[in-house]
């Protein structure tokens, strides 16, 4: 069957963009900035995606490009015989099929708020109701498991439609939406009074913060951040290089992306900060910031209703666009692996993400006694920990490895397809980078993730968990080097 291709080169941009675009832009991002110093943490930011990002994403793009394949079964497309570069479609498979079951969850909270937003659930409401609202939600099962099970009906129902008529022809409209929403909020947000001291703390730079927090965790915060925004590593970026025609190089279509996604996060900024400021509330990160803080400047602002719905809305779209290209990723494993039909694979797919989504929404209720990584932690937290702390950079480096190694696909044969097509030029000066500088600056990401992560528990734990992270790193360089006996080198 042959493989489907984008309509045009925007489609591909775009949907792609989606893809990266996520959550962790919004209230993540945003917050980073003004804790470790505004304008000095976006320069290194900005250095890190083109020092590691934009290599990654092109690694990415050339095997999925190269094979026609998704990532389960890319790597024996385009493996040398005898080696098990395939094994780590397991990565791959495990990571998608993961990070679907807890961010549908997620992308049906932002539903719910605009929903509720729309309906004006939060003018004129004290902070503590505002506060209250949050946790009503994720102590009622049955309300969460209708909005993730609306999200998972939503995104496969467009993945139905296939690639043309679904995915990119969505894709566009949502993420034209996005961008015009995101940039009537930021406007609003520019001009409410008091947002000069906002944009000041947002974009100024503060070297005495970077000082502060320790300028070395200040440059790990920006070279994290830049890996883990552009959703690298578990093949949801493959599975749209497999979609791509020859016409134009794949560099200058990752740099195309990075740009987009790093205009969303900025523009986040410009929309979250100057309001927080305005208002005279600390902004604050994660849940707290979208859910709880944000309410309540809605609440007491003018024409707050609107303004709500419309972010939320945009939230909605930055959820949705990555949830959607992620169950393309899934939908593909079926088609590719076992030939199925696109509607077998989105209707099983669809079945059996509904139902691996349900103990994260239940893990903040009737399995909140499960605290599988410490006191007062989710199962949430462990499925973000599984994906964010392991998937994506032990895919990534193997992505980087596969690409420049002779026992793997190779340079040679990467950069001819990394630079078939007009537009920029993938550079052959940057081998000894690209096989030993950016896989190097993997392992220290992956190592101090985990570092963070239990460093404040015993020592056994902290021994524990430490071995575990070697061993998934050993798997890794296995892939890399093992050929089975009697092979020629």
């Amino acid at each position: 069957m042959e493989r489907e291709k984008f309509g045009s080169r925007l489609g591909f941009i775009l949907v792609s963009a989606g893809c990266a675009i996520g959550l962790g832009n919004v209230w993540k991002f945003p917050y980073m900035c003004g804790e470790y110093g505004g304008a000095a943490f976006i320069l290194i930011y900005l250095l890190f995606l083109v020092m590691l990002g934009i290599p990654i994403m092109v690694c990415e793009f050339a095997v999925g490009r190269g094979s026609r394949r998704s990532v389960a079964a890319g790597f024996e497309k385009l493996e040398p015989e005898g080696t098990c570069w395939h094994w780590l479609k397991v990565v791959g498979i495990v990571g998608c099929y993961m990070l679907m079951m807890f961010y549908t969850m997620v992308g049906g909270w932002m539903l719910y708020y605009c929903w509720r937003s729309i309906r004006g659930d939060f003018v004129g409401s004290d902070p503590e109701v505002i506060s209250g609202a949050f946790q009503e939600m994720l102590m009622n099962p049955q309300l969460m498991i209708f909005w993730t099970l609306l999200v998972c009906v939503l995104g496969f129902g467009v993945c139905l439609f296939g690639l043309k008529n679904g995915i990119e022809r969505i894709s566009k409209i949502m993420m034209s939406l996005l961008l015009v929403i995101m940039m009537v909020l930021a406007v609003h947000s520019f001009f409410m009074d008091g947002a000069e001291e906002g944009i000041r703390f947002y974009l100024v730079p503060d070297f005495g913060k970077m000082v502060e927090n320790g300028i070395g965790n200040v440059v790990f915060g920006a070279l994290s951040q830049s890996f883990f925004t552009l959703s690298i590593g578990i093949g949801a970026m493959l599975i749209f290089g497999s979609y791509m025609g020859k016409e134009h190089s794949l560099t200058g279509e990752a740099v195309s992306i990075t740009v987009l996604d790093t205009f969303v996060a900025l523009m986040a900024g410009f929309i979250i900060i100057p309001a927080c400021f305005s208002f005279g509330i600390e902004p604050g990160a994660g849940p707290s910031l979208v859910f709880i803080t944000l309410p309540n400047i809605f609440a007491q602002m003018a024409g707050g209703r609107l303004w709500g719905a419309l972010f939320f809305l945009f939230l909605s779209f930055a959820a949705l666009s990555t949830i959607i290209a992620v169950f393309e990723n899934i939908i593909s494993f079926d088609m590719d692996l076992l030939g199925w039909t696109r509607k077998k694979s989105v209707l099983t797919s669809a079945v059996l993400i509904c139902i691996l989504s349900m103990p994260c929404v239940l893990g903040f209720n009737l399995l909140s006694g499960i605290q599988p990584l410490g006191e007062g932690t989710t199962i949430m937290d462990l499925e973000d920990f599984i994906v964010s702390n392991n998937l994506l950079p032990l895919g990534s480096l193997g992505y980087v490895l596969f690409c420049t190694r002779k026992g793997g696909w190779g340079w040679d044969a990467f950069l001819k397809e990394a630079n078939t097509g007009r537009g920029m030029v993938y550079p052959g000066g940057l081998r000894p980078y690209v096989s030993y500088c950016i896989p190097a600056i993997i392992i220290l990401i992956y190592i101090k993730g985990y570092y963070d992560m239990f460093k404040g528990k015993s020592t056994t734990q902290f021994i524990a968990w430490m071995a575990v992270a070697v061993l998934l790193l050993a798997f890794i360089l296995i892939c890399a080097v093992y050929r089975r006996s009697g092979e020629k080198k």
